[in-house]
């Protein structure tokens, strides 16, 4: 039985949700480049549209720059000349250099998936794991498991990467994944490296630097940097680029030079 939302989110954080130890996700994983306990948002398997813009750029949430701490939903397009503007000044001030050896990276080493106890980030201690948060955070019609306000069972995803509008339900394993916008390998050779595993445990589940959005554009960016991968939906390049740079500001880390001019482009630079 599935029970409909009728909390806020205030009121919605009562249970953990358990992570499914499922063996297919960890093939999907391993073949796309992913980390298998980020892989999945407990979603299903279809594949967005790659339309390049022929989608209404309504619908999507909040625009990067009036979410700094990506608390509010959703990633919506930079589309006034004002707007990017502005993103071409935060970009601008994007350190560079080049990228690191992958050499000594796992997954563990920036904490178990989606841990709720992770201190100097929203939506952390709250009751609710971390991915759990994010698809509250971004989902429209959520449902949740019965018992619990916070195991999220079904909701409808406007998805920034394809322009697409996914129905999603926990049956489904891979249709909808949970985004690192800086990849943690990437960071790990940006400079996470040489961090504590506090601090990689903040990056890995700062709202900020997570998206939910469709399982197979999150396979095919696997640890991309802007230069090398960028959504399909090209309306949101530009607010990928600014959420990316917002990232590197926060944790200060530095992107590639050529990321950083791919950054750019996106926004008329």
């Amino acid at each position: 039985m599935i029970a409909p939302r009728t909390h806020s989110r205030a009121h919605r954080r009562t249970h953990r949700a358990a992570l499914p130890a499922l063996g297919a996700l960890v093939a999907i994983a391993l073949a796309g480049g992913c980390d298998p306990d980020d892989l999945s948002a407990d979603g299903g398997g279809t594949s967005g549209g790659a339309n390049g813009g022929a989608q209404s750029a309504g619908g999507f949430g909040a625009s990067p720059l009036d979410n700094p701490d990506g608390t509010k939903p959703g990633l919506a397009p930079l589309t006034s000349d004002a707007d990017r503007a502005a993103a071409r000044q935060l970009i601008e001030k994007v350190a560079t250099k080049g990228r690191g050896p992958k050499t000594g990276y796992e997954r563990k080493k920036f904490g178990y998936a989606w841990k709720d106890g992770v201190d100097g980030i929203p939506l952390a201690r709250n009751g609710c794991d971390t991915r759990n948060d994010l698809l509250a955070r971004d989902g429209k019609d959520i449902e949740h498991k019965a018992g619990s306000d916070c195991i999220v069972m079904a909701m409808t995803l406007q998805d920034p990467y394809t322009g697409e509008t996914i129905d999603w339900r926990k049956a489904q394993a891979t249709k909808v994944q949970i985004d690192h916008v800086m990849p943690l390998s990437y960071d790990w050779q940006m400079g996470a490296a040489r961090w504590n595993e506090s601090k990689r445990e903040q990056i890995a589940n700062d709202p900020l630097n997570l998206i939910p959005v469709d399982g197979p554009a999150n396979n095919a960016k696997r640890d991309s940097g802007p230069a090398s991968w960028l959504p399909p939906y090209k309306p949101i390049r530009c607010s990928y680029a600014v959420r990316f740079a917002q990232v590197s500001l926060k944790y200060e880390l530095p992107v590639t030079a050529a990321d950083k001019k791919a950054m750019l482009a996106q926004c008329g630079g």
